[in-house]
């Protein structure tokens, strides 16, 4: 095939929602139709013992929670499937901002009975900043829940996004009777077990089917869809790609029901790769010369061998494996033997690559989050992953000193793959971990004693807020306890404040130094 029909073939994407919505269920009944799975896991499987494929860490077994992105490759009616399924926790929601960098598309998951969540509302505004294209899948009916025109409505005057339902429940709960594909004329009916039973809508006006036809339930639906189509917004593909309008599908990953309609629709709707922004131009897909960005690493995913994978999205041209590329930011030449696809951790050689496709790259340690890789005489830099300054701060010690060498292995192997951030107490040089949530250092101090052996003691120095100064020498007698000077890992010097009043008493007393709040510069530098 040429590079340009191989581009087509892509279809990449996450999976957003709040925690419990149903978002890694989801990736299993997805995973069932790529053939890549006999049975589907789940995310609570303690007494089974059958865990969710994505969910792939010791953590995330114990716990039932995704606490990483994982990514997942597969063939599907002809098309090259990429899925990220995504932590829906808000401690991990800065790996998920990450991840959604990488996708071109994103399917949000909603709970019918619980509508849209605080978490929801978060990766739904960093989807449309973006100008991200959303699809809506609205999970749980076959549970009682919310009116399917509240849901509507919410999703408008909450997300400020218009909605079209792709298809409609007949009832939800025990009065479900299945749903009208409108986008297909046809009515798919719930049976109570995986078997669904598809009736066209012709063969419902001839009368066949008068124990569905005749149920109140079923009339009462047909009145609710002559008002969508009377009074409802119209499909607008343009509108979806531009992120301004979002398709909504109900149904069921549980049961399953309603799954393998909506993935149809989603594969034959969602866009294929399209341009990336440089920090030069556009960088269009079926560019000759290979391009990519690492948007994603991670340690230990075979334990046996302790190595590093880093997570490229390719942008432009052909991967081969064994081919040279340039490292953007030193400008060093690599060549990139080690290469695999992945099934969560699960892992197969690849060969080649095409733009969409999310690759590992074996990571000796040369890369960072963030790096682009080019192969060609260009240089140039795909914009810059966000980064989020932490809320949390604790200082961390090795309760063994003897362990001192396999402490600083880990600390540097799981700094570097974003979830926490290291920092250095200065001029004293006490390491400082910081991170958005509660979670993420359980999860660092579990995986410190389970992956590299040694056991840590973490001291919290509470909720701080952190300033970035702009000058390479300070004087240190204008820092204390309450407004504590520390170094980030490129040596930057940044204040972590006690509180809001210690903040705005040092910005009265220092008018002269200028202090910067990164995540307003994020929330600047995103908005194109």
């Amino acid at each position: 095939m040429t590079l340009i029909e191989e581009v087509k073939k892509r279809k990449t994407f996450a999976i957003i929602s709040h925690p419990d919505a149903g978002k890694t269920t989801m990736t299993e009944k997805l995973l069932l139709f790529g053939n890549q799975i006999r049975a589907a896991g789940t995310v609570k499987g303690k007494k089974s013992g059958k865990f969710a494929t994505s969910d792939w860490m010791e953590i995330e077994k114990q716990r039932g929670i995704s606490v990483t992105s994982s990514v997942m490759n597969f063939s599907y009616h002809g098309y090259h499937v990429n899925i990220l399924d995504t932590p829906g926790h808000e401690d991990f929601s800065e790996d998920t901002y990450r991840t959604l960098t990488a996708v071109d598309s994103v399917i949000m998951i909603i709970d019918a009975t619980k509508g849209i969540e605080v978490q929801t509302i978060k990766l739904f505004k960093v989807c449309k900043m973006r100008g991200i294209p959303i699809f809506t899948f609205i999970n749980k009916l076959d549970r009682e829940g919310r009116d399917p025109f509240d849901l509507l409505e919410q999703i408008e005057d909450v997300l400020e996004i218009e909605t079209y339902p792709i298809n409609w429940p007949a009832g939800m709960g025990k009065r479900f009777l299945g749903i009208f594909d409108r986008y297909h004329e046809q009515f798919i009916k719930f049976n109570g077990n995986e078997e669904e039973v598809i009736i066209p809508y012709q063969d419902l006006a001839s009368g066949n089917h008068p124990d569905l036809t005749d149920h109140p339930t079923y009339l009462e639906t047909e009145e609710e869809l002559a008002l969508l189509n009377e009074a409802g917004d119209p499909l607008s593909m343009d509108k979806v790609l531009q992120g301004e309008q979002t398709p909504v599908f109900f149904g069921s990953a549980l049961a399953p029901f309603g799954i393998e309609s909506f993935f149809n629709t989603f594969i034959e709707m969602a866009p294929s790769p399209k341009p990336r922004k440089t920090n030069e131009a556009l960088i269009q897909p079926e560019q000759e010369e290979f391009s990519g960005f690492i948007f994603k690493i991670q340690a230990n995913m075979n334990p046996a061998h302790r190595d590093r994978i880093a997570f490229l999205r390719v942008c432009s041209g052909r991967f081969e494996r064994g081919m040279t590329v340039k490292l953007a930011r030193t400008d060093k030449m690599i060549k990139l033997n080690q290469t695999q696809q992945f099934i969560a951790s699960a892992r197969d050689t690849v060969e080649e690559a095409y733009p969409g496709d999310i690759i590992g790259i074996y990571d000796p340690g040369h890369y960072r989050i963030g790096d682009t890789l080019i192969a060609g005489k260009d240089k140039f830099y795909y914009d810059e992953l966000p980064q989020f300054p932490p809320e949390l701060f604790k200082r961390v010690i090795a309760k063994n000193v003897m362990k001192a060498k396999q402490f600083n292995k880990g600390l540097e192997q799981l700094v570097q793959e974003g979830a926490i951030q290291l920092f250095t107490s200065h001029p004293v040089g006490t390491p400082i971990i910081g991170a958005v949530g509660e979670l993420q250092y359980q999860v660092f101090e579990h995986r410190m004693k389970h992956e590299y052996n040694v056991e840590v003691s973490l001291e919290s120095i509470g909720e701080r807020i952190p300033r970035w100064l702009d000058q390479e020498k300070v004087d240190l007698s204008l820092f204390d306890e309450r407004n504590m000077l520390v170094k980030d890992r490129e040596g930057n010097f940044l204040v972590l404040f006690k509180n809001d009043f210690a903040l705005n008493w040092f910005k009265d007393k220092h008018k002269e130094i200028q202090l910067i709040d990164l995540f307003e510069v994020n929330q600047y530098s995103q908005s194109y």
